[in-house]
């Protein structure tokens, strides 16, 4: 095992294949609101702030309180409508998990989203308490603030050092750097390598299986470190 011993992991666009439903209720929303449209690609870079700093950042000029709320009713709507039929995980997340927790990990979860709606999909998946932790939008300051990680830490009595990130946004990369924690990028999810490449993660990874993997190695390498 490596020095690591608590994983974080952002759920959307990470663990779970969510983004087009995300894109698509900020569309409906702003639709609903009376906003301009906006471009695919800029809705992809605000995914992982909490609501409210996600539509102040796509209108600047026109949030207000009122507006907020609105957007955040028929955001939620939509949303929900679609979570119908759950979400999938993206291919090997349960499988990589499961083995993480089996060998020793603490599992965490850091998320944009509200913990009501973190809580549905968590049922959802059949994972009431398979985390050690999970962290909120709606308890503790938005991403890219470090008190998500600060209180997971804290939780699980962790230091920095001994804690990695795994996230698809800049917003989870710039968090882990405020907190002093390494983190692995995920190619697969909201925004692309390139960007989160100028976040300076550890690795990135192109399927969640690979970090596994990239783990293992970093071990290795720790070992190696060690009786040199």
């Amino acid at each position: 095992m490596s020095k690591y011993q608590v994983l974080i992991f952002d759920w959307d666009g990470t663990l779970v294949d969510s983004i087009g439903r995300i894109v698509e209720s900020i569309h409906v929303a702003a639709r609903s609101c009376g906003l301009p449209q906006v471009d695919d690609g800029l809705v992809r870079g605000i995914i992982g702030l909490a609501l409210p700093e996600a539509i102040a950042a796509l209108y600047p000029e026109q949030v207000d309180i009122r507006l907020i709320e609105d957007f955040r009713h028929c955001y939620s709507e939509h949303y929900l409508a679609l979570e119908a039929e759950p979400s999938a995980l993206y291919p090997g997340v349960a499988k990589a998990l499961s083995e993480f927790r089996d060998s020793g990990y603490l599992l965490a979860v850091a998320t944009g989203k509200g913990r009501r709606g973190l809580d549905r999909v968590l049922a959802g998946q059949g994972w009431e308490g398979f985390f050690d932790i999970t962290r909120c939008a709606d308890e503790t300051a938005s991403k890219p603030d470090p008190q998500m990680i600060q209180e997971i830490l804290a939780h699980c009595g962790a230091r920095p050092e001994n804690a990695l990130m795994v996230g698809d946004s800049i917003f989870d990369l710039q968090m882990a750097r405020r907190a002093g924690v390494d983190s692995v990028a995920v190619a697969y999810g909201a925004q692309p390598l390139h960007i989160l490449q100028g976040y300076e993660p550890r690795a990135a990874i192109n399927h969640f299986s690979e970090l596994g993997d990239w783990l293992c190695s970093v071990a290795g390498i720790e070992v190696n470190a060690n009786v040199g």
